[in-house]
């Protein structure tokens, strides 16, 4: 039985209540996602922290969506994605080359130890991604918003942001949304805390997104960390995991509201 198969039949169960008994789990299609069977160990681990149920649960995407996951990095969101846009759906898995090789191909061993045959991988660069007009209902960015404004000489050059954001926008049918997730900075920081301490400004990442037709129709505070004083690095001890993050989902004006 394949792995789709397998998590077809686990939402069935998960939904009349039979053969499976999840503690704390509600019956939908996102939290079938998360407890779906072979989840690798370390996303188990993630899922607390990330609480990506919740997150994709906000963005309302659902079965028969074609989604980008940009900067995906090994595929954690990739994967739960594939759980839930299914066999009608599609997921792009976007890494830049830098992003590769980062993860040393883990995205590839989760595609075939996961048969996510749903899911397709390209190595794009940002400032040309190639995707097509209107041709995504969802994009989600989960903690790499702040890596368009991150620079790195010889490892990470800097970009053109305003490109990528239209882009985006230009690939997102009408009435489309893109969900963002990502290490708060300071207020008033701008993107001053990108390269220091992979953090950005959450009024600044939203004017940033208004100004390319993104409307604000949804946002989370179950990532906020209260005690987080947004002075340390995101990515290293002591705040790892333990960082302020903001969740926002926008849409792509000219379609519903």
């Amino acid at each position: 039985m394949s792995t789709h198969a397998r998590g077809r039949n686990f939402i069935i169960a998960l939904l009349l209540g039979v053969g499976v008994v999840v503690p704390g789990f509600a019956a939908d299609i996102y939290d079938a996602a998360v407890a779906h069977p072979g989840r690798s160990s370390a996303d188990l681990k993630r899922d607390p922290t990330d609480r990506p149920a919740d997150v994709l649960r906000l963005s309302g995407i659902k079965p028969g969506m074609q989604v980008a996951d940009f900067f995906a990095a090994d595929g954690y969101y990739s994967e739960l994605l594939s759980y839930v846009v299914g066999d009608t759906g599609h997921v792009l898995l976007l890494n830049n080359v830098a992003y590769d090789k980062f993860v040393r191909g883990a995205w590839k061993q989760r595609i075939d130890k996961q048969h996510l045959a749903n899911v397709e991988h390209r190595t794009v660069e940002p400032a040309h991604m190639g995707l097509k007009d209107a041709s995504l209902d969802a994009i989600v960015m989960v903690k790499v918003y702040h890596d368009l404004y991150w620079v790195d000489p010889g490892n990470w050059e800097k970009i053109d942001v305003s490109p990528v954001l239209d882009q985006l926008a230009s690939a997102l049918k009408p009435g489309g949304i893109l969900v963002v997730v990502d290490h708060s900075a300071k207020p008033g920081s701008g993107s001053s805390a990108a390269t220091p301490l992979h953090r950005i400004d959450e009024a600044f990442m939203r004017k940033d997104f208004e100004a390319h037709g993104f409307k604000v129709v949804a946002k989370s505070n179950i990532l906020r960390k209260p005690n987080d004083k947004l002075d340390k690095i995101s990515y290293q001890e002591p705040m790892l995991g333990k960082t302020d993050r903001f969740v926002y989902v926008f849409r792509k004006e000219g379609g519903a509201n």
